[in-house]
């Protein structure tokens, strides 16, 4: 699907789009809404020979607020990370 290709232990990771909130009719502007921590793996790369690479394509995780580096690539928003900063995969 994707022409990036993670290396390592790194892990290439689309972010769920935040979900449009308000407070008694007022849209909370994009400035002040939460980085989503939810998005699904687009890309693995293949580990290390100290750490194997557990996560595959298709999964939905869950990662950090600070987590990984932001990335636009055919004006779609990636976030790249190494695979120990994803705290957990949804099932």
């Amino acid at each position: 699907m994707s022409k990036i290709q993670p290396l390592a232990d790194r892990v290439l990771i689309k972010p769920v789009a935040a979900e449009e909130k308000t407070i008694g009719g007022i849209i909370i502007p994009d400035s002040a809404k939460e980085k989503p921590l939810r998005g699904e793996v687009i890309a693995v790369g293949e580990g290390t020979k100290d750490e194997k690479m557990i996560l595959k394509e298709g999964d939905v995780v869950l990662y950090g607020k600070y987590a990984g580096t932001e990335l636009e690539y055919e004006s779609d928003k990636f976030l790249i990370m190494r695979q120990s900063d994803v705290l957990a995969i949804l099932k």
